[in-house]
């Protein structure tokens, strides 16, 4: 234990791991004083982990002893024979007999039974506060939904948002300036810049920061861990079928798909492609997008559309396309509007509408065309929608390469601005 609590000998370790602060999650931070057991879920690499450090970091500042804080990633091989109740009562026999204690344990569902185990202290008042992370969904929510339920407080962590990567590269935002609404030709140049490697390499935490020559590589290292240990070993499915799909979706990101189709075209059978898409998606790899309609029975008879979760990711395994700029721009809106909350579907009669964001019963169209030379199709799309949902769709959005403008009772918005300012609301 002592090799992942270094702050019980030195209380300053903290600062090499606690990393760059990330606003949008400063609730998060701040649920360390509050009873309930802390849930983090995302994709793995996101930055949980981190995160974490920096629940610590304010415990330690604000006066809490090390020797009161465990961490432990229950990855780690060295645990494996041991028991959530071995960890705990170790700690407590060897380090912290009977002080308040900040249990962390990452990667919790490692660990089978950790639910209630976890729980039973809760309910028994045991003098401790819980923070746990894992990187699948569904296994954490199935679990702590019936277990759990009043107990927690759940967070998801996503890769970096762009505006986060412009944080994270000093000296490039203004933030006050931008909430006003104010951007240099300066400002924007550089953020312009950094966009395109965004657009291209994505979000994750540790490739902003890692050598030019190496980030696809460690990209694809991610890809590697996230389909090998929290897919395919974790369900023990037949690892060439679900790389194949995988690859087979990954490329085809931002379009829609058929169960049927797959089937059809990897020689996988019906329930393993349904099974397979679940699994991918428990482990935030990809997000299935479904159709927008208030009848239930046609929502489901209608394909879905594919996304993944970071673009770097996709480019770092993926067949590239001439086409692929547009369709990487599609996907960093989508996973905005996740990052986001936003409840999300897609529409089409005669037109299409990329995206249907419902809020309430109030509905936003948004098309996505990385360019300035708008086809179109973009707009009747769009126009089609308002006539068909009338006084219920409250906005409707172009989202562009550089054009900005109200037209028609439509708004055109540059991507990187948008982005920027949406992660303002």
């Amino acid at each position: 234990m002592f090799e992942w609590n270094s702050w019980w000998e030195n209380k300053e370790s903290i600062n090499e791991l606690k990393g760059k602060p990330r606003e949008k999650y400063e609730s998060l931070i701040k649920s360390i004083g509050i009873k309930e057991i802390v849930i983090i879920l995302g994709v793995r690499r996101s930055g949980k982990s981190t995160l974490m450090y920096q629940m610590i970091d304010r415990l330690l500042s604000g006066g809490v002893k090390p020797t009161q804080i465990l961490f432990v990633n229950l990855e780690d091989k060295k645990l494996n024979e041991d028991s959530l109740d071995d960890i705990y009562s170790a700690y407590r026999a060897s380090i912290n007999p009977k002080e308040r204690a900040y249990v962390f344990m990452d990667e919790v569902h490692r660990k089978e039974g950790w639910e209630s185990w976890i729980r039973k202290k809760y309910d028994l008042k045991e003098n401790c506060k819980f923070v746990i992370s894992g990187s699948c969904s569904y296994l954490l929510k199935k679990e702590y939904s019936t277990l759990l339920t009043g107990r927690n407080l759940t967070f998801e962590v996503f890769p970096l948002s762009f505006k986060e990567s412009l944080l994270f590269n000093s000296g490039v935002l203004n933030e006050n300036a931008l909430r006003k609404g104010i951007i240099t030709d300066r400002t924007k140049f550089e953020i312009l810049n950094h966009f395109k490697e965004y657009l291209e390499k994505g979000g994750f935490p540790e490739i902003l920061l890692a050598k030019e020559e190496f980030k696809f590589k460690i990209l694809k290292q991610y890809f590697d861990d996230l389909l090998y240990k929290d897919i395919i070993g974790r369900y023990n499915i037949n690892s060439r079928k679900a790389q194949d799909l995988a690859l087979f979706l990954i490329t085809n990101f931002a379009s829609k798909i058929s169960l049927r189709n797959l089937r059809n075209s990897l020689g996988i059978s019906y329930d393993s492609v349904k099974d397979y898409l679940a699994y991918y998606s428990e482990a935030y790899l990809f997000f299935i997008n479904d159709y927008f309609s208030y009848s239930v029975k046609e929502q489901k008879t209608r394909p879905s559309k594919i996304y993944c979760i970071d673009n770097g990711l996709r480019n770092a395994v993926s067949f590239k396309f001439s086409d692929d700029f547009g369709k990487l721009a599609e996907n960093l809106v989508f996973i905005e509007l996740k990052r986001r909350s936003k409840e999300v579907y897609y529409w089409e009669n005669k037109g299409e509408v990329d995206f249907v964001v419902k809020d309430g019963a109030r509905l936003t169209g948004i098309n996505v065309t990385y360019s300035d030379k708008i086809d179109k199709r973009e707009i009747e799309g769009l126009k089609e929608f308002k006539e068909e949902f009338g006084k219920k769709v409250g906005k409707s959005v172009i989202i562009t390469k550089e054009l900005e403008k109200k037209e028609e009772g439509i708004e055109y918005a540059p991507l990187w601005k948008w982005l920027i300012l949406e992660d303002e609301k």
